[in-house]
Formats: structure tokens, sequence, C-alpha cells
């Protein structure tokens, strides 16, 4: 062994025994090897005398990167040299024949030097087949009479030619293509003919005794039949020995899956659809039916499954295109002869990975629709769709202790299934349409075999049929479910009433649950099933389920229920609170919250379908008061209870009270949704007093907690709620409890605070006048602290939380400066405390307006600046009401923003969002004209028309577009002036 062939050796050592530096160490001298002159010369003697199978290895591997990547630097002796050499070696010949020692790397070599042999061979094909190795297929082809040996080598070529070129399978260079084209187009000129013979003699005469080659062989022939003439394999020789393989009794599986690859290549093979038409009824494929029902598990099966389906999805592509009435009909009956097997290959066989059985079903289906109406066998083959898809959306029973706790693998499973299912569900909602009746009829006898089943085994089989009642229900109008057309009213009131016995099972009792909540309207119908709906709900299927997951769902689909059903439930809301009392107890209990539902808005939607059924006012006063009253007092006390001991809680207590706290907020808030400000401030405002009371108990949180933030939050969305249902009522409590929020708020907080007050303005308009000039101060001042004039930077930095949330905050305050300006509050800046802020909030709003990235931000400073415009600025030579003022925006804003961010290339005329900015720029020049008549007009048109070296008359116009009423003539006018400016450049006008 010489030092090549052991630095071989270490390099490929993967025990661990060899010091790294060693190894290191080799892998680096082989590298050196490579690049020596004669390494060509070193590989072909090691492959003639070493056996050694990491040597040979090696040095195939380094042949091939030579021809690969150096082809072009070899001399022509070099590649004579190997080509001869690598030729001799496939053919099973000694290099040297002078030498006994000679090594044959064919004779009991293992197959991975085999097939690097024959990614070298075909390496010389790539570069030099047709053009300088013409013969490379005829010189081959004696040789095969060699034996195994050589034929199984053969085959090796031929299936790295297609993994290496030809195949599709793989991306390929457009280079990569066009030798792939030459090389077939070479090989169907010159030898193929003689190569399919060989595949045909060598099958014929060896598929008894040496099944593992013919085997061999009939894959590779497989990969080929795609590109060459069919006649050569579909005529009365071949194709009665590939079935005769296929249906021998007792033969091999790996020959007849082969075989049967063979016959689906041939099958898939692109071409005209009449010719492919007459070739697949030639085929008869119904003598390979029988063989489907075998064990499903075995390769053979599997193979013969997927060439069924795939003989279908061609007939069915046949049956689409053909145009004549009789190859319709041909293609009909086919299809008609293979779906049986198709259906029960679907249900019992493992299929090839390229067939989508959703797709090929989703076809057919379409097809179906053509057909109407449907025939006898039509309606067979939807009843057979209907179980292919109850099986395809059933899980695993592996997993279902999994699901039902929902670990990690249930969570996986889970998330896996849903998506699968998706395209089955829109298949079954397409049946449903082509043949409703069929459909409701299978979905009915599949609950009531689900329902009459006394196990609890069978969990999958009840899910898959509650799953597809309720995409069924997608797929339905809403007055096809109210009216309960079809079997709905038979199969709505029976699901009601069902209680399965794996109804304990997680998975069962939410999809339960979700189909009940599908088909309420049918309840909301027939009221005399609303008890049945109530019990599913309230009982053990549903709030009440071991299971917390399930309970949690059916507290929001309750809620929705009670949405839809609301006035019909008025008779059953004593029996309804009395259910959930001891629902609505576990949130009145101390340190129960934080155990069970911290850090969520579990169970709130409880209160929210509490609040819906009591804040009804069908309820008679007294009755609402007494409900409400139940509701809001223990709740209230809790909070009062905590509040007064809140000093002394120790660290360990603290989040559990506050996360008690912040959940009996949500929960009162959730209760207060289902009462109307009408019912609380005008038809019965004592139960606005009661909501008063509540909200001045919440406020006090503010005193005792004012830098809990989650608790601030929840404050600050309870107040927004009240805001709605009080009304004016909640004005004594504002200035306070602003006060408090405002005094603590972060970035972050200053965002909700700002969303408040937006939300008051709104409301109350100029009522808020007072408040709004109370707060504002200190509003400006803790935004100019965090927030800059300037627009703050939006690059790579952007990422982080803080910059997003001062992004969040200015974009928030220019809302917030928009609503106090469009809600004749705009003196709210001029007042004494606010006015040393003026300077700061003009100059970021002419700097937004010009300059912002955001188009809206930009559009909505344009507006504020209208707005203010015409608050500030009486008619020509009035006295200015804010000084200086008028002199800012004619040479500030209208310069600026109205003629000079116009001009900027990032000002897209073809964006829909810059011409609704463009609009308001227009409209601003229209209204500081009638502010500020020829002030304006002289000084905007001197400097956008006069400076720019603009013809005379183009001025007048603009004059004379800006005084007329004409508002689009004047955009028009503008955008056409401003288009123009960016295509020339004049004077001392400079563009950006």
């Amino acid at each position: 062994m010489d030092d090549v062939e052991k630095a071989i050796l270490i390099s490929f050592d993967e025990s661990g025994a060899i010091d790294a530096a060693l190894k290191s160490q080799a892998v680096s001298f082989c590298q050196q090897i490579k690049e020596t002159p004669t390494v060509c010369c070193l590989c072909i003697e090691k492959l003639c005398f070493c056996r050694l199978v990491q040597v040979q290895f090696w040095c195939l591997q380094t042949l091939h990167e030579l021809i690969r990547v150096k082809y072009a630097l070899l001399s022509l002796q070099e590649k004579d040299f190997i080509r001869k050499s690598v030729f001799s070696m496939c053919c099973f010949e000694a290099i040297d024949d002078q030498n006994n020692n000679a090594v044959r790397i064919l004779e009991g070599g293992p197959a991975f030097i085999k097939n690097k042999l024959a990614q070298v061979f075909v390496a010389f094909v790539y570069f030099e087949y047709p053009l300088i190795w013409s013969s490379v297929f005829v010189d081959f082809l004696p040789h095969l009479g060699k034996g195994a040996v050589v034929i199984d080598m053969f085959c090796r070529i031929l299936n790295a030619l297609d993994d290496e070129l030809i195949s599709l399978d793989f991306p390929r260079t457009s280079e990569e293509m066009g030798v792939a084209g030459r090389v077939k187009d070479a090989m169907r000129q010159q030898c193929i003919t003689q190569i399919v013979a060989f595949w045909y003699d060598v099958v014929s005469m060896y598929w008894n005794s040496d099944p593992d080659l013919c085997s061999g062989l009939l894959d590779s022939m497989r990969r080929y039949i795609s590109w060459i003439d069919i006649g050569l394999i579909v005529n009365d020789l071949f194709i009665p020995l590939l079935f005769q393989m296929i249906l021998v009794d007792g033969g091999s599986d790996q020959l007849q899956g082969a075989a049967a690859g063979c016959v689906l290549a041939v099958v898939s093979k692109r071409m005209d659809h009449r010719s492919k038409l007459s070739i697949l009824q030639s085929l008869q494929i119904n003598r390979v039916f029988g063989l489907v029902t075998g064990d499903g598990d075995s390769e053979l099966v599997s193979k013969v499954a997927t060439l069924i389906t795939g003989y279908a999805a061609e007939v069915l592509e046949c049956y689409n295109w053909v145009n004549t009435d009789d190859a319709k009909g041909v293609s009909l009956e086919l299809l008609n002869e293979v779906l049986p097997s198709v259906f029960y290959a679907m249900l019992n066989c493992e299929l090839g990975t390229t067939f989508s059985i959703v797709q090929f079903l989703s076809c057919y289906v379409a097809t179906m629709k053509n057909l109407c109406p449907l025939r006898e066998k039509q309606l067979r083959h939807v009843h057979q769709i209907l179980e292919v898809i109850c099986a395809q959306i059933r899980y695993d029973p592996v997993y279902r202790d999994n699901l039902d706790m929902l670990d990690k693998i249930g969570r996986e499973e889970e998330e896996r299934m849903s998506e699968y299912r998706k395209d089955l569900f829109l298949l079954l909602r397409s049946v449903g349409r082509v043949a409703p009746d069929v459909t409701q009829i299978f979905i009915r006898n599949s609950l009531a075999s689900s329902i009459s089943s006394l196990s609890e085994r069978n969990v999958e089989e009840v899910e898959a049929s509650l799953s597809l009642m309720h995409a069924l229900g997608e797929s339905l109008s809403d007055e096809a479910i109210r009216t309960g057309s079809g079997l709905l009213h038979e199969l709505v009131p029976n699901l009601l009433s069902t209680r399965f016995p794996c109804h304990s099972n997680r998975l069962v009792a939410l999809v339960y649950l979700e189909t009940i909540t599908r088909y309420m309207k049918f309840v909301q119908e027939n009221t005399r099933y609303v008890p049945m709906a109530l019990a599913a709900f309230l009982d053990e299927r549903g709030i009440h389920h071991p299971n917390f997951h399930v309970s949690r769902r059916a507290s929001y689909l309750f809620m929705r229920a009670v949405k839809l059903l609301k006035a019909k439930l008025v008779p059953f809301i004593e029996k309804i609170l009395q259910s959930l009392q001891d629902t609505v107890v576990r949130f009145t209990t101390m340190n129960h919250i934080s155990n069970e539902f911290s850090g969520s808005e579990d169970g709130i939607h409880i209160f929210e379908a509490i609040g819906l059924l009591i804040g009804m006012e069908d309820l008679p006063l007294e009755k609402q008061s007494d409900y409400l009253s139940s509701m809001l007092t223990p709740l209230c006390h809790q909070v009062e209870a905590l509040l007064i001991n809140a000093n002394v809680l120790n660290p360990e207590e603290s989040p559990v009270k506050i996360a008690n706290i912040q959940h009996i907020i949500m929960a009162i808030n959730a209760l207060s949704k289902g009462f109307s400000e009408r019912l609380v401030t005008m038809s019965r405002p004592a139960i606005g007093v009661m909501f008063k009371k509540t909200l001045d108990i919440l406020l006090q949180i503010l005193d005792v907690f004012p830098k809990i933030e989650p608790l601030r939050n929840k404050v600050t969305s309870f107040i927004h709620r009240m805001v709605d249902t009080l009304g004016a009522s909640v004005f004594p409590c504002l200035p306070k409890a602003l006060g408090q929020l405002l005094a603590e708020s972060e970035p972050k907080e200053m965002v909700g605070f700002l969303l408040l007050l937006n939300q008051l303005i709104c409301k109350f308009n100029a009522s808020m006048h007072h408040i709004v000039e109370e707060v504002f101060p200190a509003i400006a001042s803790r935004i100019f602290r965090i927030v800059s004039t300037e627009e703050l930077p939006l690059g790579d930095g952007t990422s982080s939380e803080e910059i997003r949330e001062l992004q969040e905050l200015q974009k928030t305050l220019y809302t917030f400066l928009h609503v106090i300006a469009t809600h004749d509050l705009s003196s709210v800046f001029l007042s004494t405390k606010s006015r040393s802020y003026l300077d700061k909030i003009m100059h970021l709003l002419l700097h937004s307006a010009c300059n912002h990235k955001d188009i809206l931000v930009r559009k909505v400073c344009v507006q504020i600046f209208i707005r203010l415009i015409k608050d500030w600025c009486t008619r020509p030579y009035g006295e200015e009401k804010v000084p200086g003022f008028q002199r800012f925006i004619i040479d500030g804003f209208a310069m600026n923003c109205c003629f000079d961010s116009t001009l900027d290339k990032s000002f897209e005329f073809h964006d829909a969002t810059t011409l609704i900015l463009f609009g308001e720029i227009v409209l601003a020049q229209k209204v500081m004209y009638e502010k500020f008549g020829d002030d304006f007009l002289a000084h905007f048109v001197t400097k956008c028309f006069t400076s720019a070296h603009c013809p005379q008359d183009l001025a007048s116009q603009y004059c004379q577009k800006l005084q007329g009423n004409d508002m689009k003539a004047l955009r028009s006018f503008y955008q056409s002036h401003i288009e123009n400016l960016r295509f020339q450049q004049n004077g001392s006008l400079v563009f950006r």
C-alpha cells in the first residue's frame, strides 16, 4: 500500500480512531494529488490494480470531476486514454491484458462503485456524443452478449444518463436541456431501436431464470418510454410480454412491479389524445384489476394500484379533451370500467406519490357536472367518492391519546391533518353540489352508524362523520340551513339529541360543537329545538366538558349561538344562568383564575353570552337589575377586597392578585357588551347607575397600582367600553382617569391613551374641549420628549421593538391631531398652556406632509393644514387670528408641500394612494386662495411658473382654473404641469 492509498483510506475514515490533524493532512494530500498533471494516469492505474473500494471510489470521483470541470483543458491524448479505459472497464475488459493481476471493477464490485463508473461514462457522453464519440452505444451493444454483468452495467449507464442529463425530475440549465435534446435525437436516429430489441430479447429470455436482472432492465426501460417512439413498445410483442410478467402466478414481486411500471410509463406518455385513447383501449387493463385485492402493503399491489390510478387519470384526461361523441363514449366506458378498482385502491392500497387522489376525484366530479342528471353508475361512484373522502380524513388511531391530551405530537398531527383535509373538504363541497341527495344520505348513514356503535373505540370514525357534516354545512346557503332543505330537517335534530359514547374525547367533542353551531340557523327558524341546542352547549358535551380545551371553545361557540338566537332565549334565561352558575363562581373565587386561566381571555365569552342575554329589553327591569347585580356585585367586591389588601401583599401573592383583577375587569367588560347605550342611558337609567358605580370602583385600580401596565391597559379598555355604553355619563370620571393614565404612560401605552381620546372626541365632539385643553399640554410635552419632529429612522434598525413602538406612537399622534382639527377643537392648540408647543407641532406636520414615507400619513397632515387654514384665517386682508401662521403657510406649506414635494420622483402618480394625496394638495391650494387671495396667488405663481421659465399663458391658465369651481379641471391641469416640470429642468429650479 503506497502513500496515496494510505491517504485515501485515512481521509475516508469515519470510525473516529484517526487523529483529526492526521486526517486533515491526508485530505490536503489527496487534494494536492488531484491538481497534479498526471492524476488521470494515476487514477486509471489504481483502478487497474487496487482492490480497495475507497481507492476505487476516490479515483472514479476524481475522474468524474476532471471530465465535468476541466474537460476543455485535457489534451486529446488524455481524453482518449480515459475514454478507452473507462469503456473497457464498463465492458468487463482488462485495461492491461498483459497483467494477470489486473482488477475488473464489474467483477464482484459493490453497486456504488458501478454507479460511479456509470457516472464517469455518462460524463463523456455529455461532452462527446454524437459529435466526437458518435458510436458509443453502437460500440457497447456487441459486448452485451458477455452476460448479466455487462447487461447490468449497461442498465446502470442508461439510468445514470437519465439521472444526470435527461430526466426532468431535476432542475436543468438551458445548456443541459440543449445537450439532452441533442443526445435524445441522436439515440432515436442511431441506436434506440437496437436497444429496445435488446431489452425485449433479454427480458423474453431471462424473466423466468433471472428476474432480478430483468427487473433492473425494465426499470431502465421505463425511464426511456416517455421520449422514444411509442410503437417500439406498444406492439404485439412487448405489451403481451409485459402483461404476461405482471399476471404470472407466484412470480417475483419486483419483476411484476417493474413490468407494471413500464405499462404505466406507456399510459402516461404525452401524445395526441385520440392516439392515447386508442392505446388505452388496446391495453385491456381490466386484466390486472384482480391484483389490487391482494395484500395492500405489498410492493406489487402498490405498483399495480399506481398503474390503475394512473390509467384512470389518463382516461379522464382523454374524456375531457376528445371532441367526438364516439371518442367520449369510449373514454366514459373505460372510465366506468376502471373506477371501482380505483376506489378500492384509494381505500386499501398505498399509492405512488405522483398521484393525487383529490386532484383526480375533483376532475371527475367536475366531469359529472356535464352528465346531469347522473346515471345509476355515476351515483354509485359518488357514494364511493364519499367513502374515499371519509377514509382519507380519518385520524390514525395511533395518535388518539396524543390528540386527546394535545401534547407536542398531537398538536403536530392535528396541524398536519388540518392542512391535509382542506382539499378533501373542497372536494366534498363539490360532490355536495353535484349530488346533494346522495351526499346527505351518505352523511346521515355515516352518523347513524357512529351513533349505533356502543364502543368508545370508534373515535376516529365518529370524528370523521361529524367533520363531513360540518364541511357540508359550509357549502350550504343560510337559507338552505334555515329551512332544513333535503335531509337537514332530520340530520340536525338527530345531531342535537345525540350523546356519543366517545364524547369525552377532545376531537369528537370539539367537532360536535362546531357542527351544531354551523347549523344554528336551523334552530333559529325551528324554535322547538332550542332546548336541545342549549343542552348540548351547557351539559358535559360543552361548557361542562371535563377537557379544558373543549370547555373553553364551548364558551365561545355558546356566545355565538346566543348572539344569533338572543330573543328566542328569553324564556330560558333563568335556566341558563342556573346552569352557568358554577362557571361564574369560578371567576368570583379568589386565586382560581391564575391557576387555570392565566394570561388569556379564556372563559370571558361566558360573561359576554350572559350580558347578551340579560341586556335585552324583553326582560322586566326588576329581573334585569337582579341578574346584573348578581353578576357585578361579587366581581366588584373581589376587586375592592384586593385593593384594600394591596399594601400587605407579599411578592409571591402579588402576580396572582393582579392576574385576578385583570380577569375580573375583562369579565365585566365582556358582560357590558350586551347592554346598549339607549337602554342604559334612556329607557333604564338604573342599569346605567350600576355600571357607573362599577366604573368608579375599577378606576381605583389606577390609584393603587399606578405602574402595572397590564392593569392600566385593561382599565383603559373598560373605559372605551363605558364610553359606548354610558355615553355622556362618563364625563365626571374622565379628568381624573385621563390624568392617572397619562402620568405613567410609556410610548406603547401612550398609543392606547391617544386612541381613547380619539374615541371620546369622535363621540362627544366640542363637548370634549375643556378636557382636551387640560390634557393636551401634558400629552405634547411627553410626546415631544420621546418623538422627534423629524421622521423616525426606517433603515435596518427598524426591526427593534423600541423603534417600532415609536413609529406607532408617531402615526397615532398624527391621527390624534387630525381628530382634534376636524372636530372643531383646533383652538386647543392656541390655549395659553398649549401655545408653546404650536411651533413644534407645525414643523412636525410640515415635515411629515412633505417627506413621510407613508403616503396616508402625508395625506392626514395636509388635511390638518387645510382645516387649520379654514379655522384660523379670515378672508383676505382680515385680522390674523394666529400671527405668522399665514406667512408660514404661504412660504412653508405651499412651497414645500404643494410644490416641491410633488416634484420628488417618489411622488408616484400611478399609485392610487398618492393620487388621493395629490387631490388634497390641490384642495389646499384652493383653500389658500380663498383665504389669502392675491397674496398667496402672486407668491405661488412666481415660484411655480415664472421662476420655472414657464410661458405666461400657463400661469394665466392656472390662475383661471384656481379661481373657477371645477376642481377636477384644476387637479388635471396641475398634475400635467408637475409632470412636465419633471421632464425639463428650467432656470434655477432644482429637481430632486
